[in-house]
């Protein structure tokens, strides 16, 4: 079924939060755009049985539709999948989001409102008006500080490089070789970002509340954290490389930092 607006959700054992976040997205979707949306689970085989209560969700709602993969390898393995359906479903807007309510359903008409005038649009927890709530100190500096450190390292004026919220224009996905693409895990949130930056579309940065999840297990972990250091600075090679190939040449985009409707010259 077409529909121009999609949400791709990954998921692994989020039984416990899959339908009542699908449920809430599916509301802000309606009132936004009354049946032009869809919602795409993305379930790599969750041993927690998320896949069946997807199933169930599929049949019971009418925009919502399960990919089921036959292993798990990875998020960013995962959202390409996802982005590749949705397209070939006629998206015009993709969003990505997490299935733990880390990514709160309200923000989505923020982000898909920001869309008018952006390529893609960034859900921020570090631009005036948004944050993270329930996290410990560690937490909070391991988050902070990958960001900064890979938005010195890229040389980028985005202020939340690592952040898995977001909604992406067809064209940015067209244009930026996915096919490509190798990052995974928190890296592959940097990677979509920056090579949208260095292919010249327009990003924007929207306030959101990040809150951590209060149902299932956190998918981060220092290994996750440790990896990204040293993979980042790889992007920096590979990424001008790969839009080179496909056709692209990397040039500097215009950055929207803060709230709805605010501008920075």
């Amino acid at each position: 079924m077409a529909a121009r607006i999609w949400i791709v959700m990954p998921t692994y054992n989020e039984a416990m939060n899959i339908e009542t976040i699908v449920r809430a997205a599916s509301a802000e979707l309606e009132r936004f755009a009354p049946g032009d949306h869809r919602i795409l689970i993305v379930d790599d085989q969750s041993p927690d049985g998320t896949g069946e209560i997807a199933d169930r969700l599929a049949r019971e709602l009418g925009v919502v539709e399960v990919l089921h993969r036959a292993q798990k390898t990875g998020l960013g393995h995962a959202y390409l999948a996802g982005f590749t359906h949705a397209l070939t479903g006629g998206a015009e807007l993709v969003c990505e989001m997490d299935a733990d309510f880390s990514h709160d359903p309200r923000f989505l008409p923020d982000l898909l409102g920001a869309a008018a005038d952006a390529d893609l649009v960034l859900g921020s927890r570090y631009v005036p008006g948004g944050g993270v709530r329930n996290w410990g100190l560690l937490r909070k500096i391991v988050s902070r500080g990958g960001g900064l450190y890979a938005r010195a390292i890229l040389g980028v004026d985005v202020h939340d490089l690592t952040g898995g919220f977001k909604c992406i224009r067809r064209e940015v996905l067209e244009a930026i070789d996915l096919p490509s693409v190798r990052a995974e895990g928190y890296v592959f949130q940097v990677e979509v970002t920056y090579r949208a930056v260095l292919a010249g579309f327009r990003v924007r940065e929207v306030p959101i509340v990040f809150v951590d999840r209060e149902q299932g297990a956190s998918k981060m972990s220092s290994r996750i954290a440790l990896e990204a250091m040293w993979l980042v600075p790889r992007l920096r090679w590979t990424v001008p490389q790969a839009l080179a190939q496909a056709g692209a040449q990397p040039i500097e985009a215009a950055i929207d930092a803060g709230g709805v409707g605010d501008r920075i010259p």
